[in-house]
């Protein structure tokens, strides 16, 4: 089927692309030549879209059914230039850094019972209060981001806007809600964050 600007192919055990996936695709704010790294890339989507700014994308899944799909829907839009990699958060790149990180977080707030019982859970599961993997990949997302860089991520207003900006902050980033989309039940949100240092070069840069 035909999503945004690309053929898409979907897997019952794989998010389908949804507004959330577009809220992030569409404003992305990368530039040619810098190195990406989206984490969970689902059905390979938002990827794609970082594709057509730069040539340097890398995008991960804890889900192996995501990454065949995703790897499926490259060749069906003729892209060669993504690498595929597998495992939670920032395990497959460990030793690498990136210039922009994405990330569509599993920010639902489940519990016992509404837990998929296969790898779809990955992609809705975020713990009693939506930020079990939220809060892992704020702590951890800095050692892996190079200076000057950018990390964008999706979530809801149901797991606490204000504390995702408050754990950047703490983290050594400048945060803001840059986009929002609301809906009966929930807002959804892009949050991007930069690094403070970024912001004290520019200062100084002017003086």
């Amino acid at each position: 089927m035909k999503m945004g600007k690309f053929e898409i192919e979907t897997d019952d055990l794989v998010y389908i692309p949804s507004d959330d996936t577009f809220l992030l695709a569409e404003n992305l704010e990368i530039k040619e030549g810098q190195s990406v790294l989206e984490i969970g890339t689902g059905s390979g989507l938002v990827s794609m879209y970082a594709s057509l700014l730069t040539d340097d994308v890398t995008a991960t899944d804890i889900n192996y059914n995501a990454l065949e799909l995703a790897e499926k829907n490259f060749k069906l839009n003729n892209i060669n230039t993504i690498k595929l990699e597998f495992g939670d958060l920032f395990e497959p790149v460990k030793d690498r850094k990136f210039d922009v990180i994405l990330f569509n977080t599993p920010y639902l707030p489940t519990d016992s019972d509404d837990i998929i019982n296969d790898d779809l859970n990955y992609a809705f599961d975020g713990g009693l209060d939506g930020r079990k993997v939220i809060d892992r990949f704020i702590n951890q997302v800095s050692n892996h981001l190079n200076d000057k860089g950018i990390v964008q991520i999706i979530q809801s207003s149901l797991s606490d806007n204000d504390r995702t900006l408050d754990m950047f902050d703490r983290n050594g980033f400048v945060a803001e809600i840059a986009e929002s989309e609301k809906f009966f039940f929930e807002e959804i949100v892009l949050i991007n964050a930069y690094k403070i240092w970024m912001i004290k070069w520019a200062q100084t840069d002017t003086s």
